[in-house]
């Protein structure tokens, strides 16, 4: 048993070497791969590549020193004044080019940070998402159901007057006479009429119960 716990861990730290030549070595004179960051109390863990993804953001320019001088934590990370919870999303932006939110997120929190971080493409994915989000909101019309009536000409003022229960009138097409075997003088009409249907299931079933009891 013992041979071969240790053949295994040969083999594991085999792996991790294979895995370590995989990353090209830094420069000689750049700072450590890893780098801290302390946001609003949450540490995060994370690379010099991954927050220089986006060359001209307060991250990149944050671990690279030259031009911010700021403050560190007692474990060497960086302090930032903001809120840890939209953080996760822009760190993980970096990380895979992808925005993944969380369903109870604001995109609006996500951008303000996307803002104060400086992250270009991130800002412009999320400007879009809740472009089209509005859009959808204010462009979803009510589902129409249409109906085509056939009548006869001295028919067609009692029908329109008489339509009920939301129905509207939509268009008339003349069909002529030919249906009226020779009855020459009356011009059929087809009658389209629609109806703006809201989806309310609860009202069409409590109708049918409410009948039954009476």
């Amino acid at each position: 048993g013992v041979r071969m716990r240790m053949e295994g861990r040969e083999e594991m730290q085999g792996a991790v070497g294979l895995r370590c030549t995989w990353d090209i070595p830094p420069p000689a004179g750049t700072q450590a791969k890893w780098v801290r960051l302390n946001v609003g109390g949450t540490v995060f863990l994370t690379t010099r590549q991954t927050l220089c993804r986006e060359q001209k953001s307060f991250l990149c320019r944050l671990c690279q020193g030259e031009e911010l001088q700021s403050d560190r934590d007692e474990t060497g990370a960086y302090l930032i004044d903001r809120d840890p919870t939209y953080f996760g999303p822009i760190l993980n932006f970096l990380r895979h080019g992808k925005l993944v939110l969380d369903k109870d997120m604001a995109e609006e929190g996500i951008l303000e940070e996307a803002e104060f971080y400086n992250i270009g493409p991130l800002i412009r994915i999320i400007k879009d998402r809740m472009e089209e989000k509005d859009y959808t909101v204010t462009q979803v019309p009510p589902k129409h159901v249409y109906r085509v009536l056939q009548c006869q000409e001295e028919e067609l003022t009692q029908m329109v007057s008489t339509m009920s229960d939301g129905w509207r009138f939509e268009q008339l097409v003349n069909i002529g006479s030919s249906y009226n075997y020779g009855n020459e003088d009356q011009t059929e009409f087809l009658c389209v009429v629609s109806k703006e249907l809201y989806n309310s299931p609860n009202s069409l079933s409590s109708e049918p119960s409410h009948k039954a009891k009476v």
